[in-house]
């Protein structure tokens, strides 16, 4: 069976015989080692058989045996390609460098387009995008990725809100939502105040309204705190009360913390990698340099290269890898005790009001177990209970 893929990259030619014997010819090149295929015969003395172009030597010294006259009339194959290539390699480099140019001019930003943001935030945010490296010129896919962007830019521009990072060919649009100026407060709808859980009221700030409970009462979830009907009976009036109510509240927190835990912590130091890939293939550009880091955490951003409008199938992708040191921490029963505390205390603290404050601490069970300190807490608040209630009709 003939292969002719071996045959296009080596070469192969078309010849033409005229004269008596070609059959003769063709057996004698058969003899000689000579591959022959596709023979026509067009005639009585005429044939055409293509044969490889390195047997065109062994070729002519047979033909000279026979009486036969030779002529090449085709060339196919990768040597005579790349000898038209090379006669016409203007063209050629002309063209190589036409799609370069086109790739290049793809693969850089343009312009950038912000939207929905005052004069004075748009200048912020082009003065933050430039610190980025995000100007007309730049490679995009030198560019961190539209969600890095966003997140960047609105914890760095204090006046929006939101803003949405979109790529349009080689042009990169902002849309931004900026914080809205407070609105005048509408006057307050007649209400009271009324206890969003049980508590033990410690103090009590009424700046309007009637005061229904003192310090010291216990009252319940959803009980009337501060009325807002005031006067006398029979001149009473409806008010928006108003004030604050603080009352001791009560918590439990359960805490369960090993005495002995291993976690990675960055040291700062890091190698990048820089690959062209077209799907699972990569193609290593620079940094083959093999990190020596014992522990490592890797990081990958991908960024597809683009042909004039068009995503290509190409795309640049760096790797970051960043050495972590292990580090043990082992804690004593003691201090795994205090450490559980101090984490509950936080978290109480991250669920109550700013203004609340922690006044009394109590350990209701603490046990060490399976390697792990577990403890179970009882905290008394102090914090705002009052919640407002709409006067309905018939208060």
């Amino acid at each position: 069976m003939k292969n002719e893929w071996v045959d296009t990259l080596a070469g192969s030619v078309r010849v033409k015989a005229r004269g008596k014997g070609i059959e003769r010819l063709i057996n004698a090149c058969v003899r000689q080692g000579i591959a022959v295929w596709n023979v026509k015969k067009h005639s009585a003395d005429t044939a055409t058989f293509f044969i490889k172009l390195s047997d065109v030597k062994r070729l002519r010294h047979v033909a000279r045996q026979s009486e036969c006259k030779l002529s090449f009339v085709g060339r196919t194959g990768l040597p005579f390609f790349w000898r038209r290539a090379w006669r016409n390699s203007g063209f050629w480099l002309g063209l190589l460098l036409f799609i370069a140019i086109v790739f290049l001019l793809s693969n850089i930003v343009w312009k950038i387009e912000i939207k929905g943001a005052a004069p004075e935030t748009e200048h912020q945010i082009a003065r933050e995008l430039k610190r980025m490296g995000v100007e007309r010129g730049a490679f995009q896919f030198l560019l961190d990725d539209p969600e890095t962007l966003q997140k960047k830019l609105t914890e760095r521009v204090p006046d929006i809100t939101w803003v949405g990072v979109e790529w349009k060919g080689t042009s990169l649009h902002f849309r931004v939502v900026e914080k809205e100026i407070p609105e005048p407060k509408k006057p307050i709808p007649p209400r009271h105040l009324v206890a969003k859980k049980e508590a033990v009221i410690a103090d009590l700030f009424v700046e309007e309204g009637q005061p229904l409970v003192s310090v010291n009462d216990y009252v319940q979830k959803g009980q009337l705190l501060v009325s807002g009907i005031i006067g006398a009976e029979g001149r009473t009036k409806f008010v928006p009360a108003s004030g604050k109510v603080f009352g001791e509240t009560w918590y439990k927190s359960t805490v369960v913390l090993p005495l002995e835990t291993t976690f990675h912590v960055l040291t700062g130091k890091f190698t990048e990698r820089h690959y062209v890939g077209i799907g699972r293939l990569l193609i290593p550009v620079w940094g083959w340099k093999k990190p020596v880091f014992a522990h490592t955490i890797v990081e990958t951003e991908k960024r597809p290269f683009r042909f004039w409008k068009w995503d290509l199938p190409l795309y640049y992708e760096r790797i970051t890898i960043r050495e972590a040191e292990e580090v043990k921490r082992r804690y004593t029963w003691e201090e795994a005790f205090a450490e559980a505390k101090e984490i509950a205390r936080r978290e109480l603290r991250a669920k109550l009001p700013e203004e609340a404050a922690i006044r009394g601490e109590k350990v209701l069970h603490q046990a060490k177990e399976n390697g792990k300190v577990r403890v179970e807490l009882h905290y008394e608040v102090i914090e705002n209970i009052a919640v407002p209630q709409p006067i309905v009709q018939g208060d």
